[in-house]
């Protein structure tokens, strides 16, 4: 009986941790390049970069770095790469930042010069529904405009970095997991 209620606590156990990893990805921002200065010196570079990402409520961005900073601003002190009001300071080499809410979030590199190169970008974030899986169709309440812009919550910050790979692959094994440990308690 002892056995069986150890096997419970660790099949709830993984359920919630799948759960917290289904629901959630990590991104790192600008992939193995990380956040520098861009090379040819454009606007676009990390707009280019985050418009091929979809990020929802949730989620999280990873920003590796040296020597720099990344900023949180409004949309005005992005615009003019202003960063003497940041809504978020961080120059730790290693920034994790959570999108806490819907709409768009504006980065800026705190380095003098470095903006005005084109280290800057803007993600936008979806509000999807829970029911809909990172890999399908954004609903109607996606598509609309966001709320109006206010200053985010204080975002949560972890040394932790969780990268998603391939949903589908994870799902499929969690249910097999899930079969082979359900053939355990029953037989």
């Amino acid at each position: 009986m002892a056995a069986y209620g150890l096997a419970n606590l660790t099949f709830v156990s993984l359920m919630v941790v799948w759960f917290a990893i289904a629901h959630a990805n990590v991104v790192e921002v600008g992939g193995e390049t990380g956040w520098v200065v861009p090379r040819d010196r454009t606007d676009d570079v990390y707009n280019h970069w985050a418009s091929l990402n979809r990020f929802k409520v949730g989620d999280s961005i990873h920003f590796k770095y040296k020597n720099d900073s990344v900023m949180v601003v409004v949309e005005e002190d992005y615009n003019n790469c202003n960063s003497t009001h940041p809504i978020f300071f961080s120059n730790n080499g290693n920034t994790h930042y959570e999108l806490d809410r819907p709409g768009l979030f504006y980065f800026i590199s705190g380095e003098e010069g470095h903006c005005d190169l084109g280290q800057k970008m803007i993600i936008k974030v979806l509000d999807l529904p829970d029911d809909i899986s990172p890999s399908g169709s954004p609903s109607d309440k996606a598509l609309s405009p966001p709320p109006p812009l206010g200053p985010p919550s204080q975002p949560a910050h972890s040394g932790t970095i969780i990268k998603i790979r391939d949903f589908n692959k994870m799902s499929s094994a969690f249910g097999f997991f899930a079969v082979m440990f359900s053939g355990f308690l029953l037989g």
